[in-house]
């Protein structure tokens, strides 16, 4: 905590990879960013949830990992030297007599800004906890709501519950480096790729790892150590399974957070904007990423800087309004690339 008031041209709450590629739009056109997050490291939900997990879907990257794709934009932006406040989150957003914001955190750490972007993802996110009795006991040794390195359950007795996308894909990450593995799911549908769902069966079929029917009722085990856990299966019957490690995947909660409270035009818990600029209903707040919404949105990283990019233009009017913006190529630049620090 701190008594100083730090002066920006621009405040991001979110240091995901939508947040950091802002930094990057901002920096081309000369304007100044501190990154404010509730967790400890940039990257959002590809560093917290899914360092190891493949992503498919950037342009010209055929596969990068959650984590390599932060290290690479935090390289991207490292000429524009941005500040950040990990582990906080802001509280309190008003207006000052100069049109721009007076922001304050929960550690009280206070910004005065001429823009603010909302780059938070879904908002604060926290997983879903089964409701077991004593489950807390064993979190963070045995019972796990995220793989942030899969060598760490290697030689590992495994128990994956759930039917989604995480843990049909944690199952085909962790298979080959566990000891077992067995899925656990209540019926035999499932909320996933039909391709990861197919990939599961045939290792079934191989014998490499088992899914069964039916839903966790009981956790067994002392000083936080697991050793099995008990399951009600479809026919009512119960058995015990056998197992050092859980990796309960029912999906996250996602909450706006002190967001809701300033005064922004909600529609189901995101943030209206428009597709010229991204602004919100608030001038000078502007909403990018998954947070966000308009006709058509669709919850994509790629999106996401598409939004930066527009976002970046209506910004520097706000911030530099003496100033005519000329459009420029990374490309052929000059005074672009020297900002870059190209040769």
């Amino acid at each position: 905590m701190t008594d100083e008031l730090i002066k920006t041209d621009a405040v991001i709450i979110g240091a995901g990879p939508v947040g950091l590629f802002a930094v990057f739009e901002l920096g081309l056109l000369d304007i100044k960013a501190h990154l404010i997050d509730i967790l400890d490291k940039p990257g959002g939900q590809c560093a917290e949830l899914y360092p190891e997990k493949p992503i498919y879907d950037i342009p010209g990257m055929p596969i990068v990992l959650g984590q390599e794709l932060t290290d690479k934009l935090m390289e991207q932006i490292k000429p524009f030297d941005p500040t950040f406040h990990l582990q906080e989150r802001v509280d309190r957003l008003e207006r000052n007599g100069d049109g721009g914001f007076l922001l304050e955190t929960d550690i009280g750490t206070r910004f005065e800004a001429k823009v603010v972007i909302i780059a938070a993802g879904g908002g604060s996110f926290t997983p879903k906890r089964p409701p077991l009795k004593g489950i807390e006991d064993f979190e963070g040794t045995s019972v796990f709501y995220a793989v942030r390195r899969i060598e760490d359950f290697r030689d590992r007795d495994i128990v994956i519950a759930g039917g989604g996308d995480s843990a049909l894909d944690w199952t085909l990450n962790l298979a080959p480096v566990a000891k077992s593995l067995t899925l656990i799911h209540r019926r035999d549908k499932f909320r996933a790729a039909p391709d990861s769902v197919n990939k599961m069966l045939a290792l079934v079929e191989q014998g490499r790892m088992a899914f069964k029917l039916g839903q966790i009722t009981e956790l067994h085990g002392q000083d936080g150590q697991l050793e099995a856990a008990t399951v009600r299966g479809n026919d009512g019957d119960s058995f015990r399974q056998a197992c050092d490690t859980l990796l309960p995947f029912f999906g996250l909660t996602m909450k706006l957070g002190p967001i809701a409270d300033w005064g922004l035009e909600l529609h189901e818990n995101l943030i209206p904007v428009d597709t010229e600029k991204f602004e919100t209903s608030e001038p000078r707040i502007f909403a990018i990423g998954d947070i966000n919404w308009y006709p058509g949105k669709l919850k994509l990283i790629l999106s996401g800087f598409h939004e930066a990019a527009l976002m970046a233009q209506k910004a520097h009017a706000y911030i530099y309004p003496d100033k005519k913006l000329i459009f420029q190529y990374t490309t052929s630049s000059t005074s672009l690339q020297k900002k870059l620090g190209v040769k």
